[in-house]
């Protein structure tokens, strides 16, 4: 049995973690584990930055994502991000990140949200495959960055 459930500051090491390796995996990015750290707890104590929820399985984190927040003007109200999606790899393909779209979706519906995005790696051709049987379109926007080094 799973459970989805907003994260509290005990889960922030399993959610380092998640996040180091998920750069790696998606990216091969190898980030600074301090950074992350302190990247992770300055959600924990500002939730205007985000909000994390972990999926526990037999009573082990074992997925986490991070929501944050877009106002819209054109709305009145704010989109909801998808950012910092990690899995396990031993489970992945069992439907755990379609169990926690539809619990957040069902959160957004409650909570008037005008709606949920996210962004994928170009390459990650299985995440926008799964993103699709959701729903998700790519359709309207295309996505341009400037990051800093």
């Amino acid at each position: 049995m799973i459970i989805i459930r907003k994260a509290i500051l005990t889960d922030a090491p399993d959610i380092i973690d998640f996040q180091l390796k998920m750069a790696w995996e998606t990216e091969e990015i190898a980030l600074d584990k301090e950074t992350v750290t302190k990247g992770v707890n300055a959600v924990f104590s500002d939730l205007s930055r985000g909000q994390y929820y972990v999926v526990e399985s037999s009573g082990k984190v074992v997925a986490s994502l991070l929501i944050t927040y877009e106002w819209s003007d054109w709305r009145n109200c704010n989109v909801w991000w998808f950012q910092s999606v990690y899995v396990v790899p031993d489970f992945r393909r069992q439907g755990i990140f379609r169990k926690m779209y539809m619990h957040i979706r069902q959160l957004a519906e409650e909570n008037n949200i005008a709606g949920l995005r996210l962004y994928v790696e170009t390459k990650n051709s299985r995440a926008q495959k799964t993103y699709e049987a959701l729903g998700m379109s790519s359709e309207h926007y295309s996505f341009y960055e400037w990051m800093r080094k």
